[in-house]
């Protein structure tokens, strides 16, 4: 069973993350600006996708949908169950991957990359609505 105490507190720093993004965005003018501000931004694209990650965990292993493989998957296994749309889960799953360029480094972070992405925060929005109105239902 879905702990909805638990998803709705993920979901809320979600919420909260994406606010602070948004403030960033703006701060930023689509600049660089400050190395303090832009690592800044990269650590809460970290926790913000890394909240919704938890969330597929969570829901996924509550709904006993069976283990995903990676992170990624988790997306994929909500979408298959109708929690989210299906190119919101192809989505998500990318999202996972710039997670892990940021937190892995497996390639150098374009810097112009992660500010951009900053006017790329729909997704992640959508992905909390639709959530919440799958626990509502």
């Amino acid at each position: 069973m879905v702990d909805e105490t638990r998803v709705a507190r993920l979901l809320r720093g979600v919420e909260e993350r994406l606010g602070r993004l948004d403030e960033a965005r703006t701060d930023l003018g689509g600049q660089a600006g400050t190395p303090f501000l832009l690592d800044a931004v990269k650590y809460l694209f970290v926790t913000t996708i890394e909240g919704c990650v938890d969330v597929a965990h969570h829901i996924g292993a509550s709904e006993r949908w069976g283990a995903p493989d990676t992170n990624a998957t988790a997306f994929a296994l909500l979408a298959d169950h109708g929690v989210i749309d299906a190119g919101l889960g192809r989505r998500m799953a990318r999202a996972v991957g710039f997670r892990n360029v940021l937190v892995h480094q497996y390639a150098v972070v374009d810097d112009e990359r992660v500010i951009a992405s900053l006017d790329e925060l729909d997704d992640l929005r959508r992905f909390v609505h639709q959530v919440s109105a799958w626990m509502i239902c």
